[in-house]
């Protein structure tokens, strides 16, 4: 799917959510710059949040709301593109099953994390996003963007 400009990034994210549900876990891949954490406020829109921003130097942020969002952006979290540290050690399985948890640089991580996620690659060039979706595990099985 082509994305032209940060607004149809954001409504693609918003209409994405609808489709998520506590316990999912969904991976942004993509370069600086692609969109991911404007797909990440399009998913907080769905969810009535209007304060997100990249938790790159934070690492993770949750959101309150129903089901909460866990935003984590794992960038600070890799050396040469291989995982540093594991997701785990963030403590963030006490509340995963209970809230959407979105990973930005997460595609290594992923499945140490889960058999079940939803892996969504930005690739740029220009101002032109093309954007696809692997499904991993049952709970995807069937989607599309």
């Amino acid at each position: 799917m082509k994305i032209a400009t940060a607004d149809a990034m954001h409504q693609l994210g918003r209409k994405v959510a609808a489709e998520f549900k506590a316990g999912d876990l969904i991976i942004l891949d993509g370069a600086l710059g692609a969109g991911k954490t404007v797909f990440v406020q399009g998913v907080g829109d769905h969810l009535g949040l209007t304060e997100i921003t990249s938790p790159t130097f934070t690492i993770s942020r949750t959101h309150h709301s129903s089901p909460p969002l866990i935003h984590v952006d794992a960038y600070r979290l890799l050396i040469n593109g291989a995982a540093r540290l594991e997701l785990d050690d963030l403590d963030l399985d006490t509340e995963r099953e209970s809230a959407i948890t979105i990973i930005e640089w997460g595609a290594d991580l992923a499945p140490a994390l889960s058999d079940e996620y939803l892996l969504i690659r930005i690739d740029r060039t220009d101002e032109v996003r093309e954007v696809s979706a692997e499904a991993f595990g049952q709970r995807w099985q069937g989607f599309t963007l």
